[in-house]
């Protein structure tokens, strides 16, 4: 619990002063922990079999040139550049030719994989360059909403849950800590949208906008879990401590980001 604890207030006084100042340092902040998170889905899946370098190289540098492009954009629609998704598809498609021979170095799966994972990182990170762009308000919003729901689920799960929410995936997870999480986090950032966001907003929609993005990011944080189960792991990495890796501590925050795209309008 206080390796925990301790892991939490480093995460605080390293990541508050990079998301106040913005710009170049939160993008290349946001570039550093995608390919954090990149490192992880690599590792993660060569506990059952190894990448080739020359991939593991195409997806890192690929990282960087989808997050650092247009990290000044601040306009609230994400368009992706077709040059990149051809060359996304090129360096991980074309290498089965020349690697997969005697042995299954590398085959269809394994650049599916690589593609799919590079997909969902840089469109989810963009996105969180996107919103810190256009308003810092509206991420520290969604950061509250994750931090919150994540914090009180953890407590109240830990002295209260009784009825496990998905044994199979997350045996540590219950339907009483899911409650308390939604609960608290809705609260806390309905609190802060409504007095600092924008006091004349309907407070129902408020509410149900918010109580929506708290459930997600708690089914975001099975799925991610579920990735893990498949492959035997408990944690991504050990990079946080009392945290494990970017992935279990960003998880929430990726999905949320993702469907806060959906909602982005109506309130």
């Amino acid at each position: 619990m206080k390796t925990r604890i301790l892991g939490a207030i480093l995460i605080i006084l390293i990541f508050i002063p990079i998301l106040l100042l913005g710009g170049m340092t939160f993008a290349i902040a946001a570039t550093v922990l995608a390919l954090g998170a990149m490192y992880e889905l690599i590792h993660i899946r060569q506990k059952k079999k190894n990448f080739p370098f020359i991939v593991k190289l195409f997806a890192y540098v690929l990282i960087i040139i989808f997050l650092l492009m247009n990290y000044k954009q601040d306009i609230f629609s994400y368009n992706m550049d077709y040059h990149l998704i051809a060359l996304l598809i090129f360096a991980f498609l074309f290498p089965i030719l020349f690697m997969n021979k005697k042995e299954d170095v590398y085959n269809i799966n394994d650049a599916l994989y690589l593609i799919a994972a590079l997909l969902f990182l840089t469109i989810s990170f963009n996105l969180l360059l996107l919103i810190r762009n256009y308003s810092l308000n509206y991420l520290i919003y969604l950061i509250l909403i994750t931090t919150i729901t994540d914090i009180f689920a953890f407590l109240t799960g830990k002295y209260i849950g009784k009825h496990k929410l998905s044994p199979k995936i997350s045996p540590n997870k219950t339907w009483e800590g899911f409650v308390g999480g939604l609960l608290m986090g809705t609260f806390v950032a309905t609190t802060f949208y409504t007095t600092v966001i924008d006091p004349h907003v309907s407070l129902v929609l408020v509410i149900f906008v918010t109580a929506f993005l708290s459930v997600v990011g708690q089914m975001g944080d099975l799925v991610f879990s579920s990735i893990k189960r498949t492959f035997k792991t408990k944690d991504y990495s050990n990079i946080i401590p009392g945290h494990g890796g970017i992935l279990d501590r960003f998880d929430s925050l990726i999905f949320v980001v993702l469907a806060f795209v959906l909602v982005f309008g109506i309130i």
